[in-house]
């Protein structure tokens, strides 16, 4: 069976594995266009993974804090380890921070905020019937390319609501095995507490025939006085 020392180093070698993960995977979004459901697909996936590293850093520092009562650490050694949690912690929350300000550019891209369209009077003044039809056939294609961009961002909305999906799946699950944990120490208790009442009752059996013996001894002594003053006197 492994030790908690082992299963630490285990667990904070798959952390660091993940954030070595998210930090490449972050670099490559970088050659990919601002905008479009592939796009989209990769920075959810970044997001999800960066949620999972999140869970396993809480797990390491539960896991830190319970070592010293698990097997003999010296207090150097707990201080490191709880130095490494933390820097893979700040990591990942440089690597958040990082997402969060790709995806406001992205959302900047897809929804076009900042660019003021013309005024439509004066694209209207002093067209003919020729220029009319072609600011109509214009204006019917940045109508289609919004559709396109509105197509784009229903899709990023769908990514991210099913990779929301997947972080409560996760949760959920911790919470099952949590639950499972609580349950397993509660059983214990009961069989605890059954022993000590079972232990109890021949205590207090135990001390009743001590009493009644000490009694008996002590009425046989006292008839024997009685009788040695009823002989003597």
């Amino acid at each position: 069976m492994a030790s908690s020392s082992d299963l630490w180093t285990r667990e904070f070698n798959e952390a660091s594995k993940l954030a070595d993960d998210i930090s490449a995977r972050l670099a490559e979004s970088s050659s990919l266009p601002p905008s479009g459901p592939e796009t989209q697909r990769h920075l959810s996936m970044i997001r999800r993974k960066i949620t999972i590293l999140r869970t396993r850093l809480d797990s390491l520092d539960s896991m830190t804090s319970s070592l010293p009562s698990r097997q003999p650490i010296k207090e150097k050694a707990l201080h490191r380890r709880q130095d490494m949690v933390a820097n893979l912690r700040s990591k990942a929350n440089q690597m958040a921070s990082k997402l969060n300000m790709t995806n406001s550019t992205t959302r900047e891209d897809l929804l076009g905020e900042g660019k003021k369209s013309p005024d439509v009077a004066n694209r209207l003044a002093g067209l003919d019937n020729y220029g009319l039809v072609t600011l109509q056939r214009q204006t019917m294609t940045e109508q289609d390319e919004g559709l396109e961009k509105l197509e784009e961002t229903v899709l990023s909305t769908k990514h991210v609501a099913l990779t929301i999906n997947e972080e409560l799946d996760l949760h959920t699950r911790l919470i099952g095995d949590l639950d499972q944990y609580v349950e397993s120490t509660d059983s214990r208790l009961q069989r605890v507490q059954k022993r000590l009442a079972i232990l109890n009752r021949r205590t207090r059996g135990s001390c009743s025939c001590m009493c009644l013996m000490m009694s008996v001894i002590g009425i046989v002594i006292l008839i024997a006085v009685i009788w040695a003053l009823i002989k003597y006197l």
